[in-house]
């Protein structure tokens, strides 16, 4: 189950929750047997470095306590990124030039996992494909006494199905920048070959995206590690494989149904969504 947390409630492309609106949220999940949520969580301060993601009262480590309390044994997963808190937008710091800064986002980005750590989240996830991320996340998360938290970088081919999640948390790069690290989805070996290296880096599972471009590097990657993989179905899969009943205010999810039993066969261990409560309840009748 995926999370959107903001500090209100407006509207936006993609269904959002505020923090006292949590706990209700883990309850039903845990009654529809749903084992873990992905939070994601916006800042409407930002600033260069995106170092405001650290500060104990941010949003995301309010909204990793307020799930942790309500549902203890429910796995909390995060997304460990820079984009929401930039003022560029951009998933990384940039030096005076505007170029990437590695160093700097290596260094803040595991910084932001022992902050999510410190909150309470069993599995954090770094989600620039900065070169260095995963390995930063997990030797600081073991030097600061972490060491039973999980790592699961993020491996992204482009796509413009990312819309919807960026405009609802304020997550659009500044005109004309792309995601420099995500991967052109003509070459498929450039992917696996990156998920294979972040295994490399200490990565203990992956998260593959969008999903329903996946099933190919997903099948390939089933046969050379034994990191579970978990094919992510983004925002723009969620607003067009579903769709809302006026009458019944029921949510249609058959043809996600359809996608992740696909992707089952292709050897994803679990897919995360955000439809993942309105599959649970048609699921159960």
């Amino acid at each position: 189950m995926v999370l959107l947390v903001t500090e209100k409630q407006a509207d936006r492309p993609m269904p959002t929750l505020t923090v006292p609106e949590i706990p209700a949220a883990m309850r039903e999940a845990r009654l529809h047997g749903i084992r873990s949520v992905k939070i994601f969580a916006e800042s409407a301060r930002r600033d260069a470095t995106g170092e405001i993601s650290l500060v104990p009262d941010a949003l995301m480590a309010r909204a990793v306590r307020a799930a942790k309390d309500a549902e203890p044994d429910l796995a909390v997963m995060t997304e460990t990124c820079l984009c929401s808190y930039t003022d560029s937008g951009l998933c990384y710091v940039t030096d005076v030039r505007g170029r990437p800064d590695i160093p700097a986002t290596v260094d803040v980005t595991a910084r932001q996992a022992v902050a999510h750590a410190v909150a309470g989240a069993d599995i954090v996830g770094p989600a620039s494909m900065v070169l260095g991320t995963t390995q930063g996340a997990r030797t600081a998360l073991n030097d600061q006494g972490y060491g039973s938290v999980s790592v699961m970088p993020h491996v992204i081919f482009w796509s413009s199905l990312y819309e919807g999640f960026r405009r609802t948390m304020g997550a659009t790069p500044k005109a004309g920048v792309d995601r420099e690290f995500q991967i052109n989805p003509g070459k498929p070996e450039q992917f696996i070959d990156a998920a294979l290296q972040l295994v490399q880096d200490g990565a203990d599972m992956l998260l593959l995206e969008p999903a329903m471009f996946t099933a190919d590097v997903l099948t390939h990657l089933k046969q050379h590690t034994r990191a579970p993989l978990f094919p992510f179905s983004v925002s723009g899969e969620y607003t067009a494989l579903t769709s809302l009943d006026a009458k019944t205010g029921r949510r249609d999810v058959r043809r996600l149904i359809e996608l992740f039993t696909m992707l089952k066969r292709a050897g994803a261990d679990a897919s995360v969504t955000y439809a993942a409560l309105d599959i649970a309840r048609q699921l159960s009748g």
